[in-house]
């Protein structure tokens, strides 16, 4: 497992838990508004230093009393074919797991459902999912930077609401990518569901770095939208 970092102690990443968060090295979208280059571009991650396995597992053995969970992130975790491995161990610990994923491995998320792996998924909707799933020019496309699998990602949206494990969607709500129809329309593709976060663009660090320039939505115009979406999900909130 190639750990890019770790950050020891969070109180947001994992709602209502004392967690630290490990940053998983890989990913097969190139959002262009990603903030984590460093975990995505091959030749960033060549630079990037790397923690071992056994230095992670010593700071959670050391943490055993101080945190409930652990936030599996990226990147993209679940393209490690050795991630349910890797999950196990902490699991004997007795922690916690949170994965954070973009839905695009629907296979090894429901083996993680399967084996029980996971306490809590949060899934982000980078886009509408368009009605004709091998459309080439689907807005997934334009939001992820390469072809996507629009079949898996559907299928990843069933499974984490038929699973029975606690999660969440979220979008990252990006002027000049993300239209308010456009939110609508992701709304519509995921509703009826337990969470729905609708997530403020941060202009910095970017993967394409004109982004930076860009000023995020207002709050009032996320609000807008909350109000007319937040009878579809048990909970609708803007971070």
């Amino acid at each position: 497992m190639l750990i890019g970092g770790l950050q020891k102690t969070t109180l947001i990443d994992y709602p209502g838990k004392v967690a630290c968060t490990v940053f998983l090295v890989g990913c097969n979208f190139r959002c262009p508004w990603c903030y984590s280059s460093e975990l995505v571009l091959p030749e960033k991650i060549k630079k990037l230093p790397k923690m071992t396995e056994r230095d992670f597992f010593k700071f959670l053995k050391d943490r055993q009393s101080l945190l409930d969970g652990v936030v599996l992130c990226g990147g993209e975790p679940t393209l490690n074919q050795d991630l349910p491995e890797f999950v196990k161990k902490i699991k004997k610990l007795g922690f916690l797991v949170k994965l954070d994923t973009n839905g695009s491995n629907s296979k090894m998320l429901k083996r993680l459902i399967r084996e029980k792996l996971i306490n809590y998924i949060a899934m982000d909707i980078k886009a509408p999912i368009a009605a004709k799933i091998q459309n080439p020019k689907s807005k997934y496309q334009k939001a992820t930077g390469v072809k996507v699998n629009l079949k898996d990602i559907r299928k990843s949206i069933k499974i984490i609401k038929n699973s029975g494990v606690e999660y969440e969607f979220r979008t990252t709500c990006v002027p000049g990518i993300h239209s308010r129809e456009d939110i609508l329309q992701i709304a519509r593709n995921i509703a009826p569901a337990r969470a729905y976060f609708l997530q403020s663009f941060r202009p910095e660090k970017t993967l394409n770095s004109k982004l930076e320039k860009v000023r995020p939505y207002p709050r009032q115009f996320l609000s807008e939208i909350k109000k007319e979406i937040g009878s579809a999900f048990r909970v609708c909130e803007i971070r």
